[in-house]
């Protein structure tokens, strides 16, 4: 074997060696240094505030003011009361995934299809077909979703 040959093997070895090294060092020195202080409050699911079991209260943070049994605030005004959203189960709609997959889809068009425009000139005639094929299956796509009416915002 060549011995030029092996000394780029070696240094991607030294590299690759050095870049576990680092992320085994990095993640080592973030368990040490890292404050740790845990709660039971923490960890509970977070919800964004929106309570969605009954009869379930969120726990009153220290030093809110909150006078104890009165619900009243330092201000004096009791807070609104909680109206609970339902159930913890939310059923999200297709129409989300078809115009997610919509997206990508035609972000995957730009990222083919500008780097071709790029360089036009040098491909020819066959790379112009080609593209223009690629391009006319993507529109064909895109008016067959809008013919079903999957593009339609209810």
């Amino acid at each position: 074997m060549d011995s030029t040959l092996l000394g780029d093997y070696a240094a991607f070895a030294v590299l690759l060696a050095a870049g576990f090294a680092f992320v085994g060092a990095a993640m080592t020195a973030n368990r040490l240094l890292r404050p740790s202080a845990p709660s039971r409050t923490k960890g509970e699911p977070y919800e964004c505030g929106v309570e969605t079991e009954p009869g379930q209260e969120a726990p009153k943070a220290p030093g809110s003011g909150a006078q104890a049994g009165s619900g009243a605030t330092r201000t004096g005004v009791a807070p609104p009361p909680r109206s609970l959203v339902g159930a913890d189960w939310a059923q999200v709609q297709i129409r989300y995934y078809v115009y997610a997959f919509l997206f990508v889809l035609f972000a995957v068009e730009a990222v083919f299809l500008f780097p071709w425009a790029a360089v036009f000139a040098g491909f020819g005639v066959a790379a112009a077909v080609e593209m223009g094929l690629f391009v006319t299956v993507l529109a064909l796509g895109l008016a067959y979703a809008w013919r079903r009416g999957v593009l339609k915002w209810q």
